[in-house]
């Protein structure tokens, strides 16, 4: 019992804690614009950087993981499109469907992971990431890109994206410096420093984000993206994992990292790209408010 209130209590209360204080002492937008950007460009990168870079690349299960998880996100993808076509929706509406059925909330799975294995858990989370964030930022990216309304998709500009989103040239830097075999003395528990810093200002961000006047919109939408993205996604994943023969703790991370709510920026992407961004925080906050019941049912399933 107090291994899944260690795990859960602690990342349900930071995003409750940040919904109270967007409300009550932080209510300024620019507060909480300054902290996401801080997070995504600096914190968020040095969590997944340290945890890569202490890897030994050789002794992975990386293709078996990649084959599970970018089978289940392919499969997620197709859905997500004909789920929004079979309902009637727009492209807008189709971008917000999208993200909430495949992008993920990973600071909540570092928190989760690490509370429940350990640092060993916090680095097969972050491989998890690193096979995850190049698939989902490329298909939300061109999904943004192939509004007709806006043009032809420009493929310099969707590969420019590509190459300077951080999660991605941390990935790699990630891989690269393990192949290597670590970080210089010195660099090591600077980059873990700031990464620790990730978690907990990053769960704040996303309660403080979420939005409580959205539960009324598209109401059967949001709950056949939640279905997907809670119950589907960790399904297909599992599936995928179990026949590819992931070992028990990679099999884990990769099932809990899928099973995680969309990322709260994915209303930022939606707001920023022309896509329908009252959709998408109404499927941001009911994805988070219903992983309450189903984040630990995954974790207990993983947990045999």
């Amino acid at each position: 019992m107090n291994l899944w209130l260690d795990a859960f209590v602690p990342a349900f209360a930071l995003l409750g804690l940040g919904a109270l204080l967007r409300r009550i002492l932080l209510p300024l937008d620019a507060v909480w614009a300054g902290m996401e950007k801080l997070i995504y460009w600096v914190l968020l990168p040095s969590l997944i950087l340290s945890a890569l870079a202490a890897l030994d690349p050789a002794s992975l299960p990386l293709g078996a993981m990649a084959f599970t998880i970018w089978g289940a996100l392919a499969i997620g993808t197709l859905i997500s499109v004909l789920l929004s076509r079979s309902m009637g929706h727009g492209h807008a509406a189709m971008t917000s469907i999208l993200q909430g059925g495949i992008r993920f909330n990973n600071l909540m799975g570092f928190a989760i992971v690490g509370a429940i294995f350990g640092a060993e858990g916090i680095s097969f989370g972050a491989v998890a990431t690193g096979i995850i964030v190049p698939f989902v930022q490329s298909v939300t990216t061109l999904a943004f890109a192939m509004d007709g309304s806006r043009g032809r998709p420009k493929p310099l500009t969707i590969l420019r994206q590509l190459i300077l989103n951080p999660l991605i040239i941390a990935c790699i830097l990630g891989f690269t410096i393990a192949a290597l075999g670590g970080f210089p003395p010195g660099v090591k528990p600077t980059i873990q420093t700031l990464g620790r810093a990730s978690v907990a200002l990053g769960l704040l961000c996303v309660g403080a984000a979420l939005s409580w006047e959205s539960f009324t919109d598209r109401v059967p939408t949001q709950a056949l993206t939640g279905v997907l993205k809670l119950v589907g996604m960790p399904a297909i994943t599992y599936g995928l994992g179990t026949f590819a023969g992931l070992p028990p703790l990679p099999l884990a991370a990769a099932v809990i990292f899928m099973a995680l709510p969309t990322a709260a920026t994915s209303y930022v992407m939606a707001r920023a790209m022309g896509g329908d961004a009252k959709l998408m925080a109404a499927i941001t906050t009911t994805e988070h408010i219903a992983s309450i019941l189903t984040l630990p049912f995954w974790v207990m399933l993983v947990l045999g």
